[in-house]
């Protein structure tokens, strides 16, 4: 293919691809109630935190942006399958078996940590930032700011569980060795524990923590599928 040819290419897939985030919105609009009042608002109403809108079209703005997110997140398969179906023609015959697995896979593990982060580190979250501090001062929660901070920590959490799935990858194709990652474990950690920092929102320690001790699960079950789909020489 030439160049343009792959410009073309990439153009129908980012189409594809965005054709499948409004779908995934649309849907996610029907069901908009639902997720904001049933999903979304639960963790703040279970932990008794105080949520208030300051802004005229506030709660309209928040819908929308919450149906977009939720429909990116509903299509992360289809957008996972473009950019596999991009990559394909640079792979060879023998590596193009294994793109519906990893869409498949890179799915669940997003998906996984969808769930990780709502279950276990929201709650943690919020249960530390309700409760710290002195009770002479009433915690009252902007609407905008609890969705920024969960939205982006369960996002956060789904990026970062794509790890041993990248690993799987770039081992299959023989960039990455587990010789390599054993080599570097302790930089690792301090690279975890700064990428934790940056994907999690404001300075909220306890999501930093949260999500670092999971990155670095992560990183040794990346070593071992590094080690077992490795490329035979």
């Amino acid at each position: 293919m030439s160049f343009l040819d792959h410009l073309e290419e990439l153009r129908w897939r980012i189409i594809i691809s965005f054709i499948g985030i409004a779908a995934g919105t649309i849907i996610s609009w029907i069901f908009i109630d639902y997720i904001v009042e049933d999903i979304l608002l639960y963790p703040a109403l279970k932990h008794s935190i105080k949520l208030q809108n300051i802004q005229p079209f506030g709660q309209l703005v928040l819908y929308l942006k919450v149906a977009i997110i939720i429909g990116i997140i509903i299509s992360i398969p289809n957008i996972f399958y473009q950019i596999w179906k991009f990559i394909s023609p640079a792979l060879k015959e023998n590596e193009k078996k294994y793109i519906f697995s990893i869409v498949l896979f890179s799915s669940l593990c997003f998906f996984a940590g969808i769930m990780f982060a709502y279950y276990i580190m929201l709650p943690f979250t919020l249960k530390f930032i309700n409760v710290f501090g002195t009770d002479s001062v009433e915690n009252n929660f902007s609407l905008d700011l609890y969705f920024d901070i969960i939205l982006s920590i369960m996002l956060a959490a789904g990026v970062v569980f794509e790890l041993p799935m990248l690993s799987f990858f770039l081992s299959k194709i023989g960039i990455l060795k587990p010789e390599f990652m054993r080599k570097f474990r302790k930089h690792s950690i301090v690279v975890i524990l700064v990428i934790a920092a940056f994907l999690t929102p404001g300075t909220d320690p306890v999501a930093q923590i949260l999500l670092a001790i999971p990155l670095l699960i992560l990183y040794e079950i990346s070593i071992f599928v590094s080690k077992y789909s490795q490329k035979k020489v």
